[in-house]
């Protein structure tokens, strides 16, 4: 028996037919699954877990930044354990087989809620599933539901002990070893949403209940050629190489990452802590006068060699104050979000010039007693508030009469425009752009780069350093601010392929002069073992992390990026280079299977590149170098993998 819903579904009761896959379930660190992978290709879906409210109008889930979650991955499982509102949940997956993952939940009430219930949940993207077949499988009853005009849609409410969903060249099957109640509704953002029940209905306090799911993927494996060209004849902004932050907040552990990263990384640029709280405490004592009289705090002394330690080895740096002192800020200092839901601590307006002389104090004095001559200073992400919270006026301010102080204090040191939280916070710099008395103080444009990646998003900060005719840095990089707490996810592979798919995204999308890891120490380190993060079992290694950071730092030094043309969306690619010395970079990130790439728009007289791979097994392994015949290359593009052709003087 067969029914078509409105949205060209069709939904079918069948007894299905099992089906091999070879591949891996992704799991983020809050749970959810994000598809299964075989032979590089992911097959796409995402999984959470949903409290759902009486009527179906308030639906809680797990997602990035919404709860506060634990992660580990031990003996091949991924272990999750997490909360939304009442309900706390411990969540399993394992690959168990050819192209299956397990997935046991189990949540507890700690409270009486009236709910229409709790759910295991999958989103399926109507771009592949959006005119699929739906089969249920050993349904005990059905219930079609019309659709609710201006409001929610439910296409299906049946018993049954599974599903298959047959979309676009992918399917996806999930059963449970009962039958349950099965949802089937449109979701929030288009895509279509199954819900699957761990409990139905209102629950109780002490409640506890279990259940599994056994998901399937298949589908096609995209093989089709890749297609690559760059055009050296139209080089764009510089680029000078990978950077990294050296916040220093892990005295046990931190010295050894550091070491370890600027002797077997190519660092172009530092971005250090002003630890500013603790260099001037006391609004009366004059900072520089009681530093040069032996009373120097030793976390600010820390911070100023690390400073040091960088300038000697010809590294620029940049300074970041995060703490205000008690006298310069609003209130009293938060911790975390306030009672209006924002972060962080507006500067006092009545002090706020002896705030830009204690700054100039500081970066005069590191200047003068230990020889760094600071580049750029900004406050960290104080569009967010962390932890100096400013308005888009009071940092035009700041970059206008910072600037003319440094420049009377004879101190070379310019300011960064924005060095904003996320990449999504370009109208912070709106009041500043257009205030000319502001330009000539400002030495870059920055962001970090935590959030909002969208294409839109980037090109508007092209535009910003366009405009303003002046380098683009990303001053913090990585893509989950809230990795410290599950450390664990910064060994999985895919969190690694993640972040530098999104570095190559950034480079070919806004021409970055240089891109600063968060960080280079023990914190969200790129290094394992030797105690960081606890694990005093094994000695400090890199991890893939690592490798794909190494590669990038590997790029010849001063060089410009070349425009660069690709056909296909899961490959990433950046190329760099100068035509007059014969140096250049391509670097791709594929993100699915293995595929032949062709490389053309190489300049006459390149016979030959270096070829480099980073995966899940190799860290920058150099492999035969590709030939180059009448500016045209072919390769092979290992799977999953972050893969550079390079030619250095």
């Amino acid at each position: 028996m067969t029914w078509y819903c409105r949205t060209g579904w069709m939904i079918a009761l069948a007894l299905l037919l099992p089906f091999v896959a070879f591949g891996q379930a992704e799991v983020q660190a809050w749970g959810n699954v994000t598809g299964i992978r075989i032979e590089g290709q992911l097959m796409e879906f995402e999984t959470s877990l949903r409290v759902v409210g009486p009527r179906w109008n308030d639906i809680s889930r797990t997602a990035k930044e919404r709860q506060r979650p634990s992660y580990a991955r031990r003996n091949g499982r991924q272990f999750v354990s997490t909360s939304i509102d009442s309900m706390f949940f411990s969540q399993v997956v394992e690959n168990v087989g050819v192209g299956e993952a397990h997935v046991d939940v189990e949540f507890t009430s700690r409270a009486d809620s009236s709910l229409s219930g709790v759910y295991f949940s999958i989103a399926l993207p109507e771009d592949r599933y959006g005119s699929g077949t739906v089969h249920l499988i050993d349904p005990a009853d059905v219930r079609l539901s019309d659709a609710q005009a201006g409001g929610p849609k439910e296409y299906i409410r049946v018993n049954a002990r599974g599903l298959r969903v047959s979309g676009r060249e992918q399917r996806i099957e999930v059963t449970t070893d009962e039958p349950t109640e099965i949802v089937v509704r449109r979701g929030e953002d288009g895509n279509v949403q199954v819900y699957l029940a761990i409990a139905s209905g209102p629950v109780s306090t002490g409640q506890v209940e279990r259940k599994s799911f056994l998901l399937r993927a298949n589908g096609h494996i995209d093989r089709r050629p890749v297609h690559v060209r760059i055009d050296p004849s139209q080089p764009g902004r510089r680029f000078v190489g990978l950077g990294g932050n050296f916040r220093l907040q892990n005295p046990r552990t931190d010295r050894q990452v550091i070491e370890y990263s600027l002797e077997n990384l190519r660092v172009a640029w530092a971005r250090v802590d002003m630890p500013w709280m603790l260099w001037h405490a006391e609004e009366e004592v004059d900072p520089i006068e009681a530093a040069r009289a032996g009373e120097l705090h030793p976390r600010v002394a820390t911070s100023m060699e690390m400073a040091q330690r960088a300038y000697e080895m010809d590294i620029p740096v940049m300074l970041a104050a995060w703490f205000a002192p008690e006298w310069a800020i609003e209130g009293e200092r938060r911790r975390g979000r306030g009672p209006d839901g924002r972060f962080g601590n507006a500067l006092r307006r009545d002090k706020i010039d002896r705030i830009y002389a204690s700054i100039a104090d500081y970066v005069l004095y590191l200047k003068e007693e230990y020889g760094v001559e600071v580049e750029m200073f900004s406050f960290n992400e104080s569009d967010l508030g962390i932890a100096v919270r400013q308005t888009p006026e009071e940092h035009a301010h700041l970059l206008r009469h910072l600037g003319v102080l440094f420049e009377e204090r004879g101190l070379k040191t310019k300011l960064l425009l924005g060095d904003t939280a996320d990449i999504t916070g370009y109208d912070f710099v709106d009041v500043a752009v257009e205030d000319p008395a502001t330009h000539p103080y400002i030495g870059a444009v920055s962001f970090h780069s935590w959030r909002g990646w969208s294409r839109e998003n980037l090109r508007e900060w092209d535009e910003v350093a366009e405009r303003m005719d002046l380098p683009l840095v990303v001053g913090g990089g990585s893509v989950d601010a809230g990795a410290w707490r599950y450390p664990d996810i910064f060994l999985e592979e895919t969190y690694a392929r993640e972040e530098i798919n999104l570095y190559m995204r950034i480079m070919a999308l806004c021409q970055p002069l240089t891109i600063l890891q968060w960080q280079l120490t023990a914190d969200y380190s790129p290094l394992a073992g030797g105690g960081i993060f606890g694990n005093d079992e094994d000695p400090l290694h890199p991890t893939q992390r690592f490798w794909n950071l190494k590669q990038l730092a590997s790029t010849p030094e001063d060089v410009r990026y070349l425009p660069v043309e690709v056909d296909r969306s899961d490959v990433t690619v950046a190329a760099v280079g100068d035509v007059d010395r014969s140096v250049y970079a391509v670097h791709l990130v594929n993100n699915g299977p293995t595929r032949k790439v062709t490389l053309s728009g190489l300049p006459d007289g390149l016979d030959a590149l270096r070829f480099f791979v980073t995966d899940e097994e190799r860290g920058m392994e150099e492999a035969d170098a590709v030939r180059v015949v009448g500016g045209e290359a072919s390769f092979t593009l290992p799977e999953t993998s972050f893969t550079s052709l390079m030619k250095s003087e």
